[in-house]
């Protein structure tokens, strides 16, 4: 869940960056406000050191993509982020703190929001239905900025099987994954039917992650924070013991209450729990797999500093660890240390705090039919400032970022209807807006 944190200066690397306030591709550095994507980590003080193994330098002549990377087909435009721009269309307003959006993918054309106290809420053909389909205020607690029902994902047979998973904080402030069904009613879910898929208790009341996705592979992805408190202070960010800080990967069919799919990374490791996808995240507010490519984005609330943006290919056989709290984005945690980033996946993108900047929310990479010259971009936020940038791969495999619009908006959440097109609701104006994506007017 996003949170407050001061400011601080951002770090120039000399990387392929782009500002909308000039509407220029930038070379060499960034401006404030500009996220700056991956060339060489920031370790300590004012130099760089080299490029990691399996990292490469952008802006190096000749540089090939990143293992993993599949750089667009010859088939593929490449969005040109310096000609577009996103305006926020309100769709509906009135809902209660909304955090989560989803689609149940059974063609009804639904949105689902998800209302921070127990509440999922149904939009249908642009009108917020009185009746909500699920509430169980009754035993979420969201007596904290960061608890309280915070995730939802349909099955992906859910046309057949009526299932659908939430992931909340208990009236302990522990987080709970539990497995739901509709009724006989389609707009109206049976809060009885409540079962429990997996319980974690949380030490502190922040950092709970919260998101629930399927992946591409018909199995669960859940997201959790790393405990809570400041600079992983439970130790859970790069310990493979707890299923804490990581992301998981169940299989929500295989077994009761789940199994664990055989291709886990670490099934043969006693050092590292089964259900670990991968390890050393913050607090993942928000991830999304690319319904084209299959690719992961995972947007992982920093510290005090600095913002990030993970990216997982389609082909990877898991088992990253994503740097927390070794590294916060490209620098070293905290930075007048020293670190070894060895064997660490660094961020595509970061920002810093400038600008009233404080937290990321992660989007989706747009795949809808409506703006084509969006194809392929990845959108995300920052919950405070209000920025909305864009996200794209270049043909050699490198990153392109952009300020696409101030949204004025606290953003706590994108989804994607059934259509690809994407949306966004705002913590605090209870509202939930179309990304209306455009090309930039003269």
């Amino acid at each position: 869940m996003p949170r407050f944190s001061r400011s601080l200066p951002i770090v120039i690397l000399s990387v392929l960056v782009v500002g909308v306030g000039c509407r220029s591709l930038l070379s060499g550095g960034g401006a404030p406000n500009t996220p700056v994507v991956a060339s060489t980590p920031v370790l300590s003080g004012e130099g760089a050191s080299p490029t990691p193994s399996g990292v490469v330098a952008p802006e190096d002549e000749g540089a090939s993509p990143a293992p993993g990377v599949t750089p667009p087909g010859d088939e593929a435009t490449l969005p040109d982020l310096l000609a577009l721009r996103v305006e926020l269309q309100p769709v509906v307003s009135g809902m209660q703190k909304p955090v989560g959006i989803a689609n149940a993918g059974d063609g009804s054309g639904r949105l689902f929001v998800v209302e921070q106290q127990g509440v999922i809420r149904i939009v249908q053909d642009g009108v917020l239905l009185d009746e909500p389909f699920l509430d169980i205020t009754d035993r979420v607690g969201s007596d904290a900025p960061e608890r309280g029902l915070l995730g939802l994902a349909f099955h992906p047979d859910y046309e057949s099987n009526g299932l659908f998973f939430v992931n909340y904080t208990d009236l302990e402030g522990d987080t709970v994954v539990a497995r739901f069904s509709v009724s006989d009613e389609p707009n109206r879910a049976d809060p009885t039917t409540g079962s429990l898929v997996l319980t974690l208790d949380q030490p502190a009341a922040n950092h709970n992650g919260g998101n629930l996705v399927f992946g591409p592979d018909g199995y669960l992805y859940i997201g959790t924070g790393d405990g809570g408190g400041a600079g992983d202070q439970y130790g859970n960010g790069q310990n493979g013991q707890s299923l804490l800080g990581a992301m998981l990967r169940l299989d929500v069919n295989g077994g009761q209450p789940y199994a664990i799919p055989p291709d886990n990374p670490f099934v043969d490791d006693p050092d590292v729990l089964d259900e670990i996808w991968a390890i050393g995240l913050r607090n993942p507010w928000r991830y999304s797999f690319d319904r084209l490519t299959g690719d992961l984005y995972i947007a992982d609330v920093g510290q005090n500093a600095y913002e990030e943006v993970d990216f997982q290919p389609a082909d990877s056989p898991g088992g990253e660890n994503y740097g927390w709290p070794i590294m916060e984005g490209l620098h070293c945690y905290p930075e007048t240390v020293d670190c070894d980033p060895t064997g660490l996946v660094l961020p595509v993108v970061e920002y810093d705090h400038s600008g009233g900047n404080c937290s990321v929310t992660g989007g989706y990479v747009y795949r809808g039919q409506v703006s084509p010259e969006f194809n392929g971009v990845y959108l995300f936020a920052d919950f405070c400032s209000g920025l909305l940038w864009g996200l794209a791969r270049t043909a050699d495999g490198s990153w392109q970022v952009a300020e696409l619009t101030q949204t004025g908006i606290q953003i706590s959440s994108f989804g994607e209807g059934e259509d690809g097109e994407v949306y966004a609701v705002g913590l605090r104006s209870g509202t939930l807006y179309w990304l209306n994506l455009l090309p930039l007017e003269d």
